[in-house]
C-alpha cells in the first residue's frame, strides 16, 4: 500500500485483507479490501466491501458500494453500485444504486480520437447478463438494459423502462419497471443493507422511489410519449424515439403507467399534508396547503444520493466561487441543510405541478376538487399495488418450479418448491401489498368522509 489514507476509527474501523495492492488512495470508514484488491488512484467511501481479485483505477466508489471479480476504470460509483461477476467491465461512466449483469461492459472510444466518450446509467439501472452499451449513452432512472445497444440510447426521459434489443435493434419499453415487484423490492432493500456505523456519515441518501426528481421525469416520459403519437399517429405499428422503437401498445401503456404513477405520488403528497391538522371549513383546507418557499420549483436533481432542486445546488456553487463558503465543513453543512429543507421544497414543486396535472390551484381548491383527486389518488393505487400483485404472482408459476422435485413427481416438484420459496399467500411482500391495499383504501375513505361533512 502506497501513498494513501485509511480513515479507520474504532466504531467503523477499515479491514484490510492478503494480497491487497494500492496506490494513491483514500479508504473511509468501515470499508472492506480483501482477497488481492488492486486500487490505483481511487477514493473508496464508507462501507465499501470490495474483494475477490476486483481491480480499479482512477475511480470513485461512495457508500456501500459492493465490488467483486470484475474491473472498474474511470467510474463515479454513486452509493449502492455493485458489481461483482468475473467477466464485468464498467467504464468511463456514472452509476447510482446500480447493479451490473455478469458480462455487461461498456466502450467509451470509437476508434477515432481515443477513449473521449462517457456515459450515465442513472438511478436504479439494472443491466442484464452479456448487455453492452456503447458510450456517450444515458439511461433512465429505474431502467433494466438487456442486449446490445450502440446507437447511443439517450432515454432520461423515459424512466422506469426496458432497454432491450431484438434482431439487432432497440427497442424501448416506457414505464413498464413501475409495476415490477423487483423495482418495489430494491427499493426497500438499500435502507436495511446501509452497513454504515461511523456516528457521521459522510453520504446524505434520499432513498424515496416517487420524488421530484423521479416524477419530473415520468412528466417528461408523457410529453415526449404524446408527441410521438401526435407526430406519427395513432395507427402506427410502431414509433421511432433517438433510433429506438417503440411499440404502439408500449406506448401507450406508458402513458398510462407514468400517469398512474404521477397521480400516486401527488396524491401521496397532498393527504400527507392532512396529519396533524384540524380541518374544519374550506379555508382550513387551503391553509392546509399553504408553502411560501420557492425554492423548490423548477428541475431537480440527484447528487450521488441526495435529491435537491439544482437552483440549491446552484446556489451553493456561487457562494463558493463568491467565497461566502469558503471550506469544506461549510460545503458539507450546505448539504445537510438541503436534504433538512427536503419536504418543504418538495412541496413547492407539488403546488406548481398540482395545477399542471390536475388543472387545479391550491390556493383556491374545495373539498369537492379534493375528494375527486383523493378518489383518483385511491384508483391509483389500488392499479399500481394490483399490477404488483400480479407480477409477483408470475415467481410462483409453474416455469418457476422448474428445477424443484429433480427426484419424484409432480406433486413432489410443487412440495419441494414450496418447502424453499413459501407460497404465493404468505410471502411477505404480497402480504405487505394486501395490507397496503386495505390500509390506502380505507385511508381514502376515511378522508373523503371527512370532507363531506366539512361546513
Amino acid at each position: 500500500m502506497q501513498n494513501g489514507t485509511l480513515n479507520s476509527n474504532e466504531s467503523a474501523p477499515v479491514t484490510i485483507g492478503y494480497g491487497v495492492i494500492c496506490e494513491d488512495f483514500i479508504i473511509s470508514s468501515g470499508s472492506s479490501l480483501t482477497d488481492g484488491v488492486a486500487l490505483e488512484r481511487c477514493f473508496v467511501g464508507q462501507a465499501c466491501s470490495l474483494g475477490h481479485f476486483f481491480s480499479a483505477s482512477n475511480s470513485l466508489f461512495f457508500s456501500n458500494c459492493l465490488g467483486e471479480n470484475g474491473e472498474s476504470c474511470a467510474i463515479f460509483a454513486g452509493p449502492y453500485t455493485v458489481t461483482h461477476h468475473k467477466s464485468t467491465l464498467l467504464i468511463a461512466g456514472m452509476f447510482s444504486f446500480m447493479n451490473a449483469g455478469s458480462g455487461a461492459n461498456q466502450s467509451n472510444h470509437m476508434y477515432k480520437l481515443g477513449p473521449i466518450h462517457q456515459g450515465t446509467l442513472e438511478r436504479g439501472v439494472k443491466t442484464a447478463s452479456d448487455s453492452y452499451i456503447l458510450w456517450p449513452a444515458c439511461v433512465g432512472v429505474f431502467s433494466l438494459v438487456m442486449g446490445r445497444h450502440v446507437n447511443h440510447p439517450d432515454t432520461s426521459d423515459m424512466p422506469f423502462s426496458y432497454l432491450i434489443e431484438q434482431a439487432g435493434s432497440s427497442y424501448l419499453v416506457p414505464a413498464v419497471n413501475l409495476r415490477s415487484v423487483g423495482t418495489i423490492r430494491d427499493v426497500k432493500k438499500w435502507p436495511k443493507r446501509d452497513k454504515r456505523t461511523d456516528p457521521h456519515c459522510l453520504d446524505i441518501i434520499n432513498y424515496s422511489l416517487f420524488n421530484p426528481f423521479t416524477v419530473q421525469k415520468m412528466f417528461a416520459g408523457i410529453l415526449r410519449l404524446k408527441e410521438l403519437r401526435q407526430i406519427t399517429g395513432e395507427n402506427v405499428e410502431s414509433y421511432l424515439y433517438q433510433d429506438m422503437k417503440i411499440t404502439n401498445s408500449a406506448l401507450n401503456n406508458g402513458i398510462d403507467y407514468y400517469e398512474i404513477g404521477i397521480t400516486k405520488y401527488l396524491g401521496t403528497c397532498l393527504i400527507h399534508r392532512f396529519d396533524g391538522k384540524e380541518i374544519h371549513t374550506e379555508e382550513d383546507l387551503r391553509a392546509c396547503f399553504h408553502s411560501d418557499n420557492e425554492q423548490g420549483i423548477g428541475e431537480w436533481v440527484d447528487v450521488s444520493g441526495l435529491i435537491v432542486p439544482k437552483s440549491a445546488v446552484d446556489k451553493l456553487l456561487d457562494d463558493i466561487e463568491s467565497k461566502s463558503v469558503n471550506s469544506l465543513s461549510e460545503v458539507a453543512e450546505a448539504f445537510v441543510d438541503m436534504n433538512n429543507q427536503y419536504r418543504n421544497y418538495e412541496w413547492q414543486w407539488v403546488c406548481v405541478h398540482f395545477k399542471k396535472f390536475f388543472g387545479l390551484d391550491l390556493n383556491t381548491i374545495t373539498k369537492a376538487d379534493v375528494i375527486k383527486v383523493i378518489s383518483r389518488w385511491k384508483d391509483a393505487v389500488v392499479k399500481l399495488d394490483t399490477m404488483l400483485y400480479n407480477d409477483a404472482k408470475k415467481e410462483f408459476s409453474s416455469v418457476s418450479m422448474t428445477g424443484f422435485g429433480m427426484d419424484g413427481n409432480i406433486e413432489d416438484k410443487k412440495n419441494d418448491f414450496e418447502q424453499v420459496r413459501g407460497d404465493f399467500d404468505s410471502n411477505p411482500f404480497v402480504m405487505d401489498v394486501v395490507v397496503h391495499i386495505k390500509h390506502k383504501t380505507a385511508r381514502a375513505d376515511e378522508l373523503i368522509d371527512m370532507l363531506n361533512k366539512m361546513n
